[in-house]
C-alpha cells in the first residue's frame, strides 16, 4: 500500500457523511429562517471535515499506542496497528491537521463575522479550540475520556447541539428554542453510532481496559441504550416537524426514519458483537440521508 492510502485509510474518509450531517441541518435551519450564505456553507463543512479527520488520526494513535487496536479488532485495520504508518508520522498528521482546522476556522469565522463582532469571535475561536481538543482527547493520553465512558456525551455535544446550533447561528446570529430538537436528534443519532461501534468492539474494549459506556453498562444494557437514543432522536424530529408545518414536504425527513427503523429491528436480533460491523455503515448514511432531507424539506418549505 502506497502512503498516499495509508493516510486515507487512517482519515477513514467512511466516517465524513456523518461528520457533516450537523453542519447540513444547521444550514438548513438557518434557511428556514431565510438566511443563507453559500461560502459559509462551504467553509462549516471544510471545517467538520478537518475536525472529522484530525480525530480520525489522534483515534488510530490513542488506541494504537494503549493496544486497544490488535489482532483481535473486529472493524477495519488500523493504520497504526497494521504498520502502514509510524507512531511519528501519525503525530505529524495530527499536527499538520491541527494547523488546517485552525486556518479554516479562521476563514469561517471571519467569513461569518467579519471584525464587526469581536465577542463572537472570541465564542467561536473558544469553541474551535474545544473541537480540536475534544478531537484528540477521545483516545490521546492517560486521561482520554473515551477510556472512562464519556465518549457519548461529547459525540451528543459537539456533533449534534454545537454543529447544528452553531452552525445556524453563523447565518442568523440567533438561535431558537425550536432548533433545539433538530440539534437534540442529529446528536442523538450520532452517538447511537459511536454505541453501536462500541457494541461491536464490545470483548475487544473489554479485554483492553477501554471503558466505554456499553463495557461499563454491558452488553445487553447497551442494545436498549442504543434503541432509546434512536426513539427519542425520531420523537424530537417528529415534534419538530409538527411544530414547524408549512406544507406537506416538511414530514420528508420520516423516509429516513423507516431506514433507521429497520436498522433498529436487525439491531435487536442481532446475538453477537461481529455481526453489527455492517449496520454501523447503515445507521451512519442513514443519519446522512436524514440531514439531507431536512435540508430539502427547509429549502422548499413555502
Amino acid at each position: 500500500m502506497t502512503k498516499i492510502k495509508a493516510w486515507l485509510n487512517a482519515a477513514r474518509l467512511r466516517t465524513l457523511p456523518l461528520s457533516v450531517s450537523g453542519i447540513i441541518v444547521g444550514s438548513a435551519i438557518a434557511k428556514y429562517h431565510e438566511k443563507s450564505d453559500t461560502l459559509i456553507f462551504i467553509l462549516a463543512l471544510l471545517t467538520t471535515i478537518g475536525f472529522q479527520i484530525t480525530s480520525n488520526f489522534a483515534n488510530d494513535y490513542g488506541d494504537g499506542v494503549k493496544g486497544t487496536d490488535n489482532d483481535n479488532r473486529i472493524g477495519p485495520k488500523r493504520a497504526l496497528q497494521s504498520g502502514l504508518l509510524t507512531r511519528a508520522e501519525l503525530k505529524k498528521g495530527i499536527l499538520i491537521s491541527i494547523i488546517i482546522c485552525i486556518v479554516l476556522v479562521s476563514f469561517l469565522l471571519y467569513a461569518a463575522f467579519g471584525l464587526e463582532e469581536p465577542k463572537y469571535l472570541i465564542l467561536f475561536s473558544i469553541l474551535g479550540i474545544l473541537s480540536i481538543w475534544a478531537a484528540i482527547k477521545y483516545t490521546v493520553g492517560k486521561s482520554a475520556y473515551g477510556y472512562s465512558g464519556l465518549g457519548d456525551l461529547f459525540v451528543f455535544l459537539f456533533f449534534g447541539l454545537v454543529a447544528v446550533l452553531g452552525s445556524m447561528f453563523l447565518y442568523t446570529k440567533y438561535i431558537t428554542l425550536l432548533s433545539l430538537l433538530p440539534a437534540i436528534s442529529i446528536g442523538l443519532l450520532c452517538t447511537a453510532v459511536l454505541n453501536l461501534n462500541n457494541l461491536r468492539d464490545y470483548e475487544t474494549d473489554k479485554k483492553s481496559q477501554k471503558n466505554t459506556l456499553v463495557v461499563l453498562m454491558g452488553f445487553e444494557n447497551g442494545k436498549k441504550y442504543h434503541y432509546l437514543l434512536l426513539l427519542i432522536s425520531f420523537l424530537c424530529i417528529g415534534l419538530f416537524m409538527v411544530t414547524s408545518f408549512n406544507n406537506w414536504l416538511v414530514y420528508l425527513p420520516l423516509i429516513a426514519f423507516v431506514l433507521i427503523f429497520v436498522h433498529l429491528f436487525k439491531v435487536y436480533n442481532i446475538k453477537e458483537p461481529v455481526l453489527l460491523d455492517p449496520e454501523l455503515k447503515k445507521l451512519a448514511l442513514s443519519t446522512f440521508f436524514l440531514a439531507i432531507l431536512i435540508f430539502i424539506s427547509c429549502y422548499y418549505k413555502n
